[in-house]
């Protein structure tokens, strides 16, 4: 669990002291969680120029010092993921031309990791591929949440940190719900390790949705693996991005008896038009976390809520700085 995040009492000089001075620098992919990390941390932004001239070629300024300093970029690769990978890859090169002494790329959404591995003849592994850039560009550390598949951190030839927003969700849970009452779902047979986690860290009961995709997209909801007669459940994945597994999901848990279904999702992609898609659904609530900096459809939907976890990946930068465990955050 996660225990010591909010409640621990900074002291920055002794970070400061181990590793030189700390920078964070961000481009335009999630401002908000960027200054939520800069406020929690007790660190002001370093000061930088990410901006486009008129054929949108991206250009990069960093305009403070960071010679021999341990600076942390924080970036998703999110939509327009081209755009926010590609200024990444430059900040990083400016940085690295600048002479910091560690570069980490902060990448809280890792937006190419649903390509890792062939899925027919003659197609790319562009997890790899990105992988490859990022260390290329210049990065000494690689830190991400919720990786979509965990051995994605082997892609890359750098110490790479693949954090959880389970400690967040777990806790917002245990605030919301009877323990009692609750049976964690997975909505596919290869989500099964990441619910069972969640479900572990609330001594709650499992389900698993068993499903047939026809194409990307598009699901078929085939059967439910478990009794959910009676129970609040609680489906669990990283990414929702068309919405459209979830709400075939929620239909058949409360076709099988459930009493309603909520979502907790790390990444809200909602592409398209997801967001009204899960309005209009059966959903009780969905959850996501801020790795995705939410669009005013996101904002204003009345059954999706956002988690803020700008707290957690601030801690982890904290202790990477200070030569820290990171891992025992989730212990």
């Amino acid at each position: 669990m996660l225990t010591s995040v909010g409640t621990k009492t900074r002291d920055k000089t002794s970070a400061s002291a181990k590793n030189g001075s700390i920078k964070l620098v961000t481009g335009n992919s999630n401002p908000a969680l960027a200054q939520a990390i800069s406020s929690y941390l007790d660190l002001p932004m370093t000061k930088a120029v990410v901006r486009r001239f008129a054929d949108m070629e991206i250009f990069v300024e960093i305009q403070e010092n960071v010679r021999g300093s341990d600076v942390f970029v924080v970036q998703s690769t999110s939509y327009p993921a081209n755009d926010h990978l590609m200024e990444l890859l430059i900040i990083i090169d400016a940085l690295r031309r600048a002479s910091a002494r560690r570069i980490t790329a902060v990448i809280p959404y890792f937006g190419y990791a649903r390509q890792d591995r062939k899925v027919g003849s003659r197609s790319p592994i562009s997890a790899k591929l990105v992988a490859n850039l990022i260390t290329h560009a210049g990065a000494d550390r690689v830190m991400t949440l919720d990786l979509h598949a965990g051995q994605i951190q082997g892609f890359f030839d750098i110490p790479t940190d693949n954090l959880y927003a389970s400690p967040v969700m777990v806790k917002d849970i245990r605030d919301r719900f009877q323990l009692e009452n609750v049976m964690v779902v997975s909505p596919d047979v290869g989500g099964v390790v990441r619910a069972r986690g969640l479900a572990k860290r609330i001594n709650a009961p499992l389900s698993i949705i068993d499903k047939r995709r026809e194409r990307a997209g598009e699901s078929e909801v085939m059967n439910v693996i478990g009794d959910v007669s009676g129970y609040t459940c609680v489906l669990v994945d990283d990414i929702v991005d068309s919405g459209g597994t979830l709400v075939n999901a929620a239909d058949a848990l409360l076709a099988n008896g459930a009493k309603d279904v909520y979502a907790y999702i790390t990444h809200g992609v909602l592409s398209g038009g997801a967001v009204a898609r899960i309005t209009a659904s059966k959903l009780k609530e969905l959850v996501i976390t801020d790795s995705i900096e939410p669009t005013e459809a996101v904002r204003n939907a009345p059954n999706i809520r956002s988690l803020p976890i700008a707290t957690l990946i601030g801690e982890a930068i904290d202790r990477t700085a200070s030569e820290e465990s990171v891992s025992s955050l989730f212990d």
